[in-house]
């Protein structure tokens, strides 16, 4: 389905008139569908005009009551999206695809899925960078980093309270704060080098002063040189990893992601040698409303990527992702396995793979700073997604994995649900890290 972007016209403009939007001369089925439990759509329409334009208020309104799955829970949605103009297909397509989705994962309460139902809606309606969205997921990242922030604020707060001037026992504790907080020796020695140019060239003499200069390096440490992106169709995504990484359920994450963005996926069970693996990418594939392609277990994975690229191309779909084994015990006959995968890859779709993802599990510290030496002299890794942050007081190895490779972190997992892979961003992460509160009006 093809979702949508009109909304942006609603953000920055006060109150109107309370109407309901007109009908386009081409929709004339748009307006409340009938139901079992009608609304009142006219009253609604009202308390949507008049709210604060933010994707929480709206839904705030329309749910207000509802309990629970069903059809006044689908009407409510509907109502929503026709208040934004959406055509009313996709309206229809939306709400049928959250209804299966709440179906087959047996979800009953509002409580329970609430948080999914405003994430789909942020993607669907391109609202991902809306303040709103942007400050849920700052604190979602706080709450990521909660005993990451515990260990590394705690050790600056102490440090920078029994300090006066920046001498040279100001720098070592630093230093030390630094590697005990997994950012490595490496790391740590050129953040300390980076942060004595920065005071030098800033004046800033006192140890109170340091933490503002912190965090604008921190945020300095994730700037990384842009990249064309254009790609022929479909889009091809080769992921590797470790076994153990995360890395079935975050290609999960990564095709609901793009599902809810209209497009049309497809999932390829390229690691057929762990008995399991292609069972449970088949399950999150029907979860996420994904196409599925794989030859069973034992297959050639190179074999697979093959055909699921004939068949994405045949089928039209936008963007493909091909999961690959990540056996590090056999990394000699690993490496030239994805070697393989992405020659053949590139012969039937040139181009491909447009996007080579590395998943690496924060909880492993700095095991995880040499998988991705590993991977990228071997392989090739175009970005970095890093999960399990929300389980770990290792999150320092973020900026380690940045300082030493260049590689742009795209997404962070947060937890188990979908909706808890989410964009990287460093600002947001630095101020998490340090403790402090995302500015108000702080836009991506």
């Amino acid at each position: 389905m093809g979702f949508f972007s009109v909304v942006r016209k609603f953000f920055g403009a006060g109150p109107e008139p309370a109407q309901a939007p007109p009908s386009k001369p081409d929709e004339a089925t748009q307006g409340p569908a009938p139901s079992a439990s009608p609304v009142d759509a006219t009253r609604l329409t009202v308390l949507l005009r008049e709210a604060e334009p933010r994707l929480s208020a709206w839904l705030a309104i329309v749910l207000d009551g509802v309990e629970e799955s069903g059809p006044l829970l689908e009407e409510r949605i509907g109502l929503l999206l026709r208040a934004l103009e959406v055509p009313e297909a996709e309206v229809e397509a939306f709400v049928g695809d959250f209804s299966a989705w709440l179906v087959r994962m047996e979800y009953s309460r509002v409580e329970d899925f609430r948080s999914e139902l405003q994430y789909r809606l942020a993607l669907a309606l391109d609202l991902e960078d809306e303040e709103d969205e942007r400050s849920r997921l700052f604190l979602k990242v706080r709450e990521g980093l909660a005993r990451t922030r515990e260990t590394f604020s705690r050790g600056l707060d102490a440090l920078l309270a029994g300090s006066g001037e920046l001498d040279a026992k100001f720098w070592e504790g630093l230093e030390e704060l630094f590697i005990t907080s997994d950012l490595g020796y490496d790391a740590s020695m050129a953040l300390v080098e980076r942060l004595r140019a920065r005071a030098r060239k800033e004046g800033i003499r006192q140890a109170s002063g340091i933490r503002e200069a912190l965090c604008a390096e921190l945020e300095s440490v994730f700037t990384v040189p842009r990249r064309v992106s254009a790609i022929n169709p479909p889009e091809v995504v080769l992921m590797i990893g470790v076994n153990g990484a995360g890395k079935t359920t975050t290609i999960a994450k990564l095709a609901h992601r793009a599902r809810m963005q209209g497009k049309k996926v497809m999932i390829a069970a390229g690691d057929t040698f762990r008995a399991a693996a292609v069972e449970q990418l088949q399950v999150w594939a029907e979860r996420v409303g994904a196409l599925f392609h794989a030859k069973g277990h034992g297959a050639e994975p190179a074999s697979v990527a093959y055909e699921a690229v004939e068949r994405a191309l045949a089928e039209g779909v936008d963007i493909l992702f091909v999961d690959t084994a990540g056996r590090l015990q056999t990394k000699v006959n690993l490496m030239e396995e994805l070697k393989k995968i992405r020659q053949v890859l590139g012969r039937k779709h040139p181009g491909a793979p447009h996007r080579s993802v590395l998943v690496l599990d924060a909880t492993t510290g700095q095991n995880a700073l040499s998988q991705a030496k590993l991977f990228k002299d071997a392989a090739g890794v175009d970005e970095l997604i890093l999960t399990k942050l929300d389980g770990t007081a290792k999150g320092g190895v973020i900026v380690a994995v940045a300082m030493a490779h260049r590689i742009p972190i795209t997404y962070v997992g947060l937890g188990e649900k979908l909706e808890d892979l989410r964009p990287f961003d460093g600002r947001d992460y630095a101020r998490a890290l340090l403790g402090e509160e995302m500015p108000r009006g702080d836009k991506a």
